[in-house]
């Protein structure tokens, strides 16, 4: 049987669900998700459909479950390549259920390793996070940066992430790249698809839009007092579909025979650092929308300020950002409209 199916866990998800959109609009490979359903829901996969026309099996299991994970695959024999989103990804969360993250987030990678080695997958793309750099002293940050400690647990976990898949390779065919993003923020230019989270999103742009469409009666900067150019941290927020699209590229590069080596990094960013107060201002010109909010105490596991360097990304797999600061805010608020229209 030719093995040109990918499978995407977490598929269901907010760049999960994006990636599917391009995989199906971009390629021609068969593609399955995994996605338990704890923090999203079969709607996406409607929302997939209604954009690209095409349908996704989902299999609702639990990764943290080899038994279920091995039928997965007994089913698709023809998977070829692995894209993996599915993890708990809340800070504030982390801090609070430590064990849950390094359960959930650890216990699922391993499984997924192990019937990637037992069933001879070639190719593994691994959603990691600029978190894993923690507080650094030196910006932009570039992939050879020496890794800080990790401010929450959920940062932790990619980093206990990419050094499993480092020591896994050095003993696999498999070809491994960690795609390290910065802040994945904005919805498909359609308005169709966006983050939908069935938990109280603690991303920044859900709750701006959340906060200007009245849902919330305000909302909190966490932190005035940081060693930044206005006191709130900074960020390198990039567009969702951006983001989906490094993971064709770089799925691709493995397939071509492009890499060097079986595992890399890769930064996907802007390489411009935004503050929490100028992204509230970018919304608020975009969209004439005053935001009411406050300034209040720094939270738990934030670092101060981070962006990315993306000489290699741009230099290597070709990939750079096309979506503007400003379309990501008006990306926001259109897919904001539209849940209001659905419900």
């Amino acid at each position: 049987m030719l093995k040109n199916k990918i499978l995407v866990t977490g598929g269901c998800g907010y760049i999960g669900s994006h990636t599917l959109i391009e995989l199906l609009l971009r390629t021609s490979y068969n593609v399955i998700s995994i996605d338990n359903l704890h923090n999203s829901s079969l709607k996406t996969l409607e929302r997939v459909a209604a954009i690209t026309n095409k349908t996704v099996k989902n299999y609702a299991i639990d990764l943290c479950d080899a038994t279920a994970l091995a039928q997965v695959f007994d089913e698709n024999p023809d998977i070829v390549g692995i894209i993996h989103f599915a993890a708990l990804k809340s800070v504030p969360e982390s801090v609070a259920q430590p064990l849950l993250y390094y359960r959930n987030n650890v216990v699922s990678l391993l499984n997924l390793l192990e019937i990637t080695q037992q069933r001879n997958i070639n190719y593994f793309i691994f959603s990691s996070s600029c978190s894993v750099y923690g507080n650094v002293a030196t910006l932009p940050v570039h992939e050879n940066l020496p890794l800080q400690k990790a401010e929450s647990p959920y940062a932790y976990t990619k980093q206990v992430g990419e050094e499993m898949l480092k020591d896994f390779v050095a003993n696999s065919p498999t070809q491994v790249i960690a795609l390290r993003y910065f802040n994945p923020v904005g919805a498909h230019v359609s308005g169709l698809n966006g983050e939908d989270p069935r938990n109280p999103p603690t991303n920044l742009l859900p709750i701006i839009t959340q906060t200007a469409a009245g849902l919330r009666k305000s909302m909190t900067v966490f932190g005035g007092d940081y060693a930044t150019r206005d006191g709130s941290c900074v960020r390198d927020y990039v567009h969702v579909s951006d983001i989906a699209n490094a993971h064709i590229i770089a799925l691709q590069y493995l397939i071509d025979q492009k890499n060097t080596k079986n595992f890399d990094i890769f930064n996907l960013g802007t390489g411009n650092g935004i503050t929490v107060l100028e992204a509230i201002e970018a919304f608020e010109k975009v969209t004439g929308i005053t935001l009411n909010y406050i300034v209040g105490e720094r939270r738990g596991g934030d670092v101060a300020a981070i962006y990315s360097d993306t000489t290699k990304s741009s230099n290597l797999l070709g990939w750079k950002t096309e979506i503007s600061l400003d379309d990501m805010m008006l990306s926001a608020w259109k897919w904001q409209q539209q849940m209001i229209k659905e419900r």
